[in-house]
């Protein structure tokens, strides 16, 4: 159970940043590079909630 809120919260949390770097005044492509890197980390943190013995 504790695997599953921890993938929720971390879902809504790349939802919530990716909101907000949508709502910032910066050029497209500014956007378009934190989006991907917001992006990559949220998948990050959920391999590492789903593959505990990784180390990370």
């Amino acid at each position: 159970m504790s695997i599953l809120i921890s993938i929720l919260i971390t879902f809504l949390v790349i939802i919530l940043v990716l909101y907000l770097v949508r709502m910032l005044p910066i050029a497209g492509r500014a956007k378009q590079i934190i989006n991907i890197i917001v992006i990559i980390i949220g998948i990050l943190y959920l391999l590492r909630a789903l593959v505990p013995g990784l180390g990370m």
